[in-house]
């Protein structure tokens, strides 16, 4: 068969095809963003993909096509499953036909998150399977897996790669696509159509089918290592990526001890008990939470079994962020009494690293908005026209949430997807002598904004809505959404006007301008200040990313005074000084010139000129 280097993400979703999955619906979201997209790269034609507003949107799709037989995938990042968790939990007690996969990305780190969270959890909450792969390679194949479990349960099942599992790469050996049946369609019947009874009634079946997988995971993976001789009565209990880690640690260290590897929610007891049997100590290594250490702590408990558990409780393992195959090299020898040998050292930088003398410190680089992005004319703008009023703004989730770095210090709260928008009623509420500010991206508005919109309106909320529509779902490489023309099936499609949708929604008043037009911009600002009732302003300017401005600007250096202003202001990464004068790096400028309308001294210019 054909061997393929594939990112993880990509081996998902080719994983996927080779399953025989018919609809695929997602919300983008970092680290998981690629699955869907390469799905749609690879499109026989006979797969339906598409971008849904928002997860839960996306659940709920999929959802209707597995009750039809099909085999149906979402894709989502582990704070897109909160979003989702509705549809979710009850769609576990009225089941699918076809299997349906949720692809949740985990990050720990947490990378490009807000928050870390351990979607194992989320699977014992909801009672739903949970497959864990821990490399590219595995993921391709356990996809198929967690389709076949599906159907096999008629219930949906969890699919969890964490970050370093998406974007990974390997070389894959292709297989040959997978028997599937083709979709019968959608039968009537009582049992699509959820009751307390029902709830009540398959409940018994929901944990009759735990059960029987406790069992069946117990056999789908015995992956014990025969060796140990050297360290009797020593074990390590791993999963997920960290598995792969520890295989890499022990080789590096020159250990071999016995090993167990869980991939599964539910937990696979029998084998946990088998791996258990003649130990004293264990050790546990996992990402993000101890939820292999609990379970194995319940199976003691439950069974008398003494052993001595080490992991996150105990200290031995660090409680917060990625593991590495260094870290776990380091704690597998302290667990297993070795002394790493030197090899060991100079191979995964164990041993101290020489740094050669004058070798210059790396340079501190946070993250920030694009040279020429036009969220930083909308801050600016909205920050110069607010000056000496008392004023908040809250942040959404977007490129936007980098404005609350300094100098545009322009984001006082983010809390997640739309929630900028209804913290701000909150605030208002308490506060009724400030002026409430929220900003929210294009694709966000769509994804969860309305809503909050719709709820300030109708509770007669004082505040102004910033919208900032860069016609893309930038954040997460370019993706389209209802506010664009093409669907990810690559059809042309009306574009919804943010600015209509908004005019419907029973607000005081709609203003939409260019951010790049200053005047224009911070004029719009002036007049709703001190409006009643919900004030939207747009801010409407294409992602500098799909879209370059017009000519490169330059320092004309007799003119330049030296005052910083350019750079004090804005913070554009193109913008440095040298030497006492301002510098424009011509590699980063895209020309978008807010900087040359606040120069007092008129010393930038175009680079035509």
């Amino acid at each position: 068969m054909p061997k393929k280097l594939l990112m993880g993400n990509e081996a998902i979703a080719l994983g996927a095809i080779r399953a025989g999955v018919r609809v695929v619906s997602g919300y983008p979201g970092t680290p998981s963003t690629e699955t869907l997209e390469t799905v749609a790269r690879h499109n026989n034609g006979k797969i339906y993909v598409e971008w849904s507003v928002n997860e839960k949107v996306a659940l709920e799709v999929a959802a209707g096509a597995a009750v039809s037989g099909a085999r149906a995938m979402v894709t989502m990042k582990m704070v897109g499953l909160n979003v989702a968790a509705d549809p979710l939990m009850s769609l576990n007690v009225i089941g699918v036909t076809g299997g349906m996969v949720i692809v949740v990305a985990d990050d720990p780190g947490p990378i490009s998150s807000q928050t870390e969270q351990d979607t194992r959890h989320f699977a014992k909450f909801a009672k739903l399977a949970l497959f864990d792969p821990g490399t590219p390679e595995e993921a391709y194949t356990m996809i198929g897996d967690a389709f076949e479990y599906s159907e096999k349960y008629g219930v949906p099942v969890l699919f969890r790669p964490t970050t370093r599992v998406c974007h990974s790469c390997a070389s894959i050996e292709l297989l040959d696509p997978l028997p599937v049946k083709e979709p019968k369609g959608f039968t009537k019947d009582s049992r699509w159509v959820i009751f307390p009874r029902l709830s009540y009634t398959n409940k018994f079946k929901i944990e009759e089918n735990l059960t029987k997988m406790r069992d069946e995971f117990a056999g789908y993976e015995k992956n014990m290592l025969t060796g140990g001789k050297d360290f009797p009565g020593k074990g390590i209990a791993t999963g997920g990526v960290s598995y792969a880690y520890t295989r890499e640690a022990l080789g590096l260290i020159g250990a071999d001890c016995r090993l167990l590897k869980v991939s599964t929610v539910p937990f696979p007891d029998k084998l946990a008990l088998e791996f258990m049997q003649g130990l004293d100590e264990i050790l546990v290594i996992e990402e993000l939470d101890p939820v292999i250490e609990n379970e194995l702590f319940r199976l003691c408990g439950m069974h008398g079994v003494s052993v001595k558990i080490l992991g996150k409780q105990s200290g031995h393992t660090q409680i917060a962020g990625e593991n590495t195959a260094v870290a776990i090299a380091k704690t597998a020898a302290d667990f297993l009494g070795v002394i790493a040998p030197e090899s060991a050292g100079r191979q995964m930088n164990i041993a101290t690293v020489v740094v050669p003398e004058n070798t210059p410190p790396l340079p501190v680089r946070p993250p920030m908005l694009c040279a020429g992005c036009p969220h930083r004319a909308s801050f600016y703008a909205v920050k110069e026209a607010t000056k000496g009023i008392s004023a908040v703004y809250t942040g959404d989730i977007g490129c936007y949430t980098l404005g609350n770095a300094q100098p545009l210090d322009m984001v006082d709260t983010c809390l997640c997807m739309g929630g900028g928008i209804t913290m701000a009623q909150g605030l208002r509420r308490v506060s009724s002598d400030t002026i409430h500010f929220a900003f929210i991206g294009d694709s966000t508005f769509f994804h969860s904004g309305i809503t909050g919109v719709i709820n300030a309106a109708y509770n007669q909320t004082d505040m102004v809505v910033v919208i900032l529509d860069n016609a893309t779902t930038a954040m997460t490489g370019g993706q389209p959404h209802p506010g664009t023309e093409h669907t990810m099936m690559g059809t042309l499609t009306e574009r919804l006007s943010v600015e209509k949708v908004v005019s419907a929604l029973n607000v005081s008043s709609v203003i939409k301008v260019n951010p790049f037009d200053q005047d224009a911009a911070k004029a719009a600002v002036h007049e709703v200040i001190g409006r009643q009732g919900v004030c939207v302003i747009i801010f409407e300017a294409p992602c500098i990313v799909l879209h370059k401005s017009g000519d490169k600007l330059k320092i004309e250096a007799d003119k330049c005074n030296g005052c910083g202003l350019c750079m004090k202001k804005l913070g554009c990464p193109a913008i440095g000084m040298k030497e006492k004068k301002a510098q424009i790096n011509p590699a980063l400028c895209t020309g978008c010139g807010i900087c040359a309308g606040l120069c007092k001294t008129n010393a930038i210019a175009k680079e035509a000129d």
